[in-house]
């Protein structure tokens, strides 16, 4: 019975003083709103970073490192040695690419692989020229890895499967070039072949870096470009059940090889470190919002507590204890807290289907910004945990108010 008498006198409180709740509650919803926004927006910008790197990056590429030279003679106490290390590595190729590619695609936790063949490429078009790189791939396996027919504007993939003399070029190479579908393209390479290959396709993904400079041919020409047989591969790329656990995964390959096998962390450590600096930027600064917002129900508990302090001597007097009274309290802080939170959800929501749905022009596209259930879930409970923090601090004031001495003054 005393217990719904304690909601009873909290619900009490709320409502008579539906000033102070409104303004609490309110302070509130701003809080929770901004935090799941930014958080949300934090999260569609790290979403909107990965997606570009797995454009044309795998989980985990395997290839030849280069190595630096050894000093002839090693420094002694009497003589010092100074030698200049160069770089002895002669050829990029992987021997027996095909052995190792078996190799990978019989782990459990690889879901694709591929060999590619790279190569430094010049596009020239009478006297213009554009200096680029060229990837010699089996255009359907690649496209399966990397999703690249979706990017496709003009042409198909299908149509470089076996042609030695087709290719695939970037939009921006088509436009600086002023190139079309089914045009000729002069392609050479840093060893001084050159070739006249056919537009089979060109692609836009939204990357200037790509579009600009990136093309695909099939992996026998680029083995030509490069004066190198049909065994050459410089790069075996692998894809994983969970992008997020390469680093074992890593370990588990080099076993296997002697190649160097490097994750897609650390390739783009550089916009990895970025993500997380804005990630902890965004969140300290919606936290900190949110908890300005609690000290709003701190405020109103404490006025009330002072106002209502000999009330709270005479239900004390009547048998109600210290922990009665701060159940009382801090049902009023979850009560504003739990109003608060929903309202909050319900505005941050709005605001994020709305950004959704502004278009920001290429590269970007669509805002990156949607809906998250973990988000939700994430601000729902710190907003709760958040008010009833600050309500419980002058619950806890009030109920060691001793009714006597209350009663004497």
């Amino acid at each position: 019975m005393k217990l719904s008498i304690n909601y009873d006198i909290a619900l009490t409180h709320i409502i008579t003083r539906k000033k102070q709740t409104f303004v609490a509650a309110l302070g509130v919803t701003i809080g929770v709103a901004i935090y799941l926004f930014m958080n949300s927006l934090s999260s569609g910008f790290t979403n909107f970073s990965r997606d570009n790197i797995f454009q044309a990056n795998a989980h985990i590429k395997i290839y030849k490192n280069d190595e630096l030279s050894k000093p002839l003679q090693e420094n002694t106490k009497a003589i010092t040695v100074i030698h200049n290390p160069q770089i002895t590595t002669t050829s990029k190729t992987i021997i027996n690419p095909q052995a190792l590619l078996y190799r990978v695609k019989q782990e459990p936790y690889i879901t694709n692989a591929l060999v590619q063949v790279d190569f430094a490429a010049f596009y020239n078009r009478g006297k213009t020229q554009i200096k680029g790189s060229g990837n010699g791939v089996n255009m359907i396996e690649y496209s399966n890895m990397f999703n690249t027919n979706k990017y496709m504007v003009a042409g198909s993939i299908q149509a470089l499967q076996g042609n030695l003399n087709g290719i695939i070029i970037g939009k921006g190479i088509a436009e600086k070039l002023s190139l079309n579908l089914g045009d000729n393209i002069t392609v050479s390479s840093s060893y001084g072949v050159s070739k006249v290959l056919r537009i089979v396709g060109i692609f836009n993904m939204g990357n200037s870096l790509m579009d600009d400079s990136r093309s695909f041919v099939n992996i026998s020409t680029a083995q030509q470009f490069l004066k190198e047989n049909s065994s050459f591969v410089t790069t075996i790329y692998a894809n994983t059940i969970d992008a997020d656990k390469t680093l074992g995964f890593v370990e588990k390959l080099q076993s296997l090889t002697e190649y160097r096998v490097e994750d897609w962390q650390t390739t783009n450590a550089d916009i990895i470190s970025t993500d997380k600096t804005r990630k902890a930027m965004m969140g300290a600064i919606s936290l900190s919002i949110l908890l300005v917002a609690s000290f709003g129900i701190y405020n109103i508990l404490s006025a009330t507590i002072t106002q209502k302090i000999n009330d709270i001597a005479i239900l004390k007097a009547m048998g109600f204890k210290g922990g009665d009274v701060i159940k009382i309290f801090v049902s009023e802080a979850f009560i504003m807290g739990i109003i608060g939170t929903i309202i909050g959800l319900c505005c941050g929501a709005i605001l994020i289907t709305i950004m959704s749905k502004v278009y920001m022009g290429p590269p970007v596209g669509y805002f990156p910004i949607r809906i998250e259930p973990k988000l939700f879930t994430q601000s729902f409970i710190l907003g709760i945990f958040i008010t009833f923090c600050a309500g419980y601090f002058p619950a806890r004031k009030a109920a060691n108010v001793d009714p006597v001495e209350i009663f004497r003054k």
